[in-house]
C-alpha cells in the first residue's frame, strides 16, 4: 500500500506539470486525483458490504475492518469514475484534455501496483522452469509482478518522450492501449487467473475487449483536425 500511494505522489507531481501543458490548472488535477482516490477506497469498501449484507449484519464492527481482502475493485472504479466524471462537469474541464493532463498519474499509478504486487506475491505467475523464474507460494514460477512493472516502467518510458500530439485524447488513449495490450500478454503468464467459457482466462477478454474499445476511440480521435 505505501508503494501505492508514493506511486500516487510522484504521479501528482508530474500530472500537474503536464495539465499546465493542457491548459488545466493544478487545482483542479490535484482535486480531481484527491476526490477519486478518496472515492476509490471508501466506494469499494461500501461496494463490499453491499454485495455481504448478511456476513456484516451479524458482525458490524467488521464495517471498520483494516482487512484488504473486504475490498471491491470494480466497485471502487465505478464510484471513483462517477465522482471524477461529476466534478469535470461542473467545472467545465474538457474530457480529453483533462485525461491526458492524467496520464502521467495513471502511468506512474501502474508501476507501483506492480511493485506492490511484486512485494506481496499477490498476481503470481504460473509454475515454471525457466532460470528466471521466482520461489513464490512453494514452487518456482513466472514473474508476472516483474513482467508487470517492466511493461509499467516501458509504457512510461514511451509516453513521457512521446512527441506531442495536438489531438487531445491521443496521449491517453496511446497509455490505455499500451497498458491493455501488456495486461493481454502478461496475463497468459498468471496462476491466478479465472477460467470461463471452456478456459478462457477472463482477465485476458477483458483486455482484448478494452484494447478493441480503445482502437475506436483512436479512430474516433485521430479524425479530429490538430
Amino acid at each position: 500500500m505505501l508503494l501505492i500511494f508514493a506511486a500516487a505522489w510522484i504521479g501528482l507531481t508530474l500530472a500537474e506539470k503536464r495539465a499546465e501543458r493542457n491548459g488545466i490548472s493544478k487545482e483542479n488535477i490535484n482535486n480531481i486525483i484527491f476526490n477519486g482516490l478518496i472515492t476509490f477506497v471508501i466506494g469499494g469498501r461500501i461496494s463490499f458490504i453491499l454485495q455481504n449484507i448478511p456476513a456484516f449484519i451479524k458482525n458490524p464492527f467488521g464495517v471498520v475492518s483494516i482487512n484488504p481482502d473486504m475490498f471491491d475493485p470494480l466497485g471502487a472504479v465505478t464510484a471513483a469514475i462517477i465522482v471524477v466524471l461529476v466534478y469535470g462537469q461542473r467545472r467545465r474541464l474538457l474530457f480529453w484534455y483533462t485525461l491526458d493532463a492524467l496520464t502521467p498519474f495513471f502511468a506512474i499509478l501502474t508501476i507501483g501496483i506492480g511493485l506492490s504486487h511484486l512485494a506481496a506475491g499477490t498476481a503470481f505467475g504460473k509454475e515454471t522452469k525457466l532460470v528466471w523464474g521466482i520461489n513464490l507460494w512453494n514452487a518456482t514460477r513466472h514473474p508476472t509482478q516483474i513482467y508487470e512493472t517492466l511493461a509499467s516502467f516501458l509504457t512510461f518510458g514511451l509516453l513521457w518522450f512521446k512527441r506531442h500530439d495536438t489531438r487531445s485524447g491521443i496521449l491517453f488513449l496511446t497509455f490505455a492501449a499500451l497498458t491493455a495490450g501488456s495486461q493481454l500478454f502478461i496475463q497468459a503468464f498468471r496462476g491466478d487467473n479465472t477460467l470461463i467459457l471452456n478456459g478462457l482466462r477472463q482477465e485476458q477478454v477483458i483486455a482484448f475487449a478494452a484494447l478493441a474499445f480503445i482502437f475506436i476511440l483512436f479512430e474516433y480521435r485521430l479524425k479530429e483536425k490538430p
